[in-house]
């Protein structure tokens, strides 16, 4: 979930939580609480296909976390009624599962997960194609995909918050360049810090100039979320006061990892 989950949270969350540095011992407990985001993940993946709802999808990912021992960071949270994110074609982010929104071939569907095991907190993202997808809509998602790939190398000791911000901005410019097209890239809303709360300092931009914010420690972790859409960066929020859609109708994509910035460089917290 990105940071903040609303405009108004980021809002009151900024300079509130202050910075978590990890021990090791944390790290891997908050890699215990990202496996079960992970696993969840890659069982909706399986199941996401056309005739299956978005609400059926929330179902199996409750029951996925708790059958693990642990609880879902969403449900609940600031009133969001589901214990996923799903968000379809022009929907960027925290789209809301219902029974009545069924999957259609064609269909670009991000699912935003997050867990709380022991205390600790995973979240993690990922775009997923329904059956065939336009190829335009594949490469939007791959790009996304790219610039977290980026921002998470760049999540390094003695590096700067911006850093990744950079990354991502300029890998996301890149796939657009190779692809002959243009992206937009989601600045309202981005990435946090992440460990005893799901929403934490520093919020994370998705753009920006390398070098400045908080210089990056072993023991700090972040949620790295990049946004893309095939069109206008421009988005609006929907009148049930989560579900954030691309003013111009243009398709959206969502990938995310926890990650602690470690002596070795950038560790992933949220896989298997």
């Amino acid at each position: 979930m990105t940071g903040g989950g609303v405009r108004a949270v980021v809002r009151r969350l900024r300079g509130r939580t202050g910075i978590e540095v990890k021990s090791s011992d944390q790290i891997e407990a908050m890699r215990a609480a990202g496996a079960v985001v992970a696993r969840t993940l890659r069982l909706l993946e399986g199941h996401a296909r056309a005739g299956v709802s978005t609400g059926e999808l929330d179902e199996l990912a409750e029951q996925s976390i708790r059958d693990a021992g642990a609880v879902p960071s969403f449900k609940g949270y600031h009133g969001f009624p589901a214990s996923i994110c799903s968000s379809v074609n022009e929907q960027v982010v925290h789209g809301i599962p219902s029974r009545e929104q069924v999957l259609v071939d064609g269909d670009l569907l991000s699912l935003d997960c997050g867990a709380i095991l022991e205390g600790w907190h995973g979240d993690a993202a990922v775009t997923v194609h329904i059956g065939t997808v336009a190829q335009a809509d594949s490469l939007l998602s791959s790009a996304c995909r790219a610039a977290l790939e980026a921002g998470i190398a760049a999540a390094r000791p003695d590096g700067r918050l911006t850093d990744i911000s950079h990354a991502v901005e300029s890998a996301a410019l890149a796939a657009a360049a190779v692809h002959g097209t243009s992206y937009g890239i989601v600045a309202d809303y981005g990435g946090h810090g992440i460990g005893t709360a799901m929403h934490m300092d520093p919020f994370l931009p998705n753009v920006g100039r390398p070098g400045r914010g908080l210089r990056l420690v072993p023991g700090i972790t972040l949620a790295i979320e990049p946004m893309l859409t095939a069109g206008s960066d421009k988005t609006e929020e929907l009148g049930d006061g989560w579900t954030v859609v691309t003013v111009d109708g243009s398709r959206a994509a969502h990938w995310e990892h926890s990650v602690a910035v470690t002596d070795d460089g950038p560790l992933v917290l949220t896989v298997e």
